[in-house]
């Protein structure tokens, strides 16, 4: 009689602790990072770089669909947009220029702005729910009175059988913006004006 006190109370313990492990929140640190070439335009002009992020919440979405669910998921807006700004940079000089963070007053600028982060969960079936992510930038370049804006926006769709851990969460919504970025930098027109 003992033995099945322990033995239910184990039960309960381990399933109170897989319940809260499910709804425990999920703080993502993310490096996304474009893998696209880049159109080559520049001459080592200086081009000033900047990233933001106007995100109103750094909560993306919760694990579980639900709005009021403790299992949320954030990313911080002062950890991931150093990184975007790398990127940024990195783009804006592989394709020729020598990127700055100093304004000028007649220097040609791009800045890079994520708009979106989301992640929700998506149709459930019996065995088998997804989550659906987007990601949608902005980059805007102005040079010598001419401003062009390319908005740029990734999606994806990701089917499951079990609800997705911190580092699958952290690859895919890392996949997700990389894909915005080389969807974004590889678009034809910004290397054009700031090259103009």
């Amino acid at each position: 009689m003992n033995r099945r006190h322990v033995l239910r109370a184990a039960a309960v313990l381990f399933a109170t602790a897989l319940l809260a492990g499910c709804a425990s929140p999920h703080y993502l640190q993310l490096n996304p990072q474009r893998s696209v070439s880049v159109p080559q335009a520049g001459n080592g002009q200086a081009v000033t770089v900047a990233a933001v992020d106007q995100r109103e919440d750094d909560v993306v979405g919760t694990r579980t669909g639900s709005a009021m669910s403790t299992a949320v998921i954030t990313v911080s807006a002062h950890e991931l947009v150093p990184n975007l700004q790398r990127e940024a940079e990195r783009a804006v000089r592989d394709m020729g220029f020598s990127p700055t963070t100093q304004p000028g007053n007649d220097r040609p600028s791009l800045t890079l702005t994520l708009q979106h982060l989301g992640y929700e969960r998506g149709d459930s079936q019996p065995v088998i729910d997804e989550a659906r992510l987007e990601a949608v930038l902005e980059v805007k370049v102005t040079n010598q009175g001419t401003t062009y804006t390319g908005t740029y926006t990734s999606r994806r769709t990701q089917s499951y059988a079990l609800r997705p851990g911190r580092d699958a969460n952290r690859r895919m919504l890392n996949d997700l913006i990389a894909d915005a970025l080389d969807r974004a930098f590889s678009d034809p027109e910004l290397a054009r004006l700031l090259a103009r």
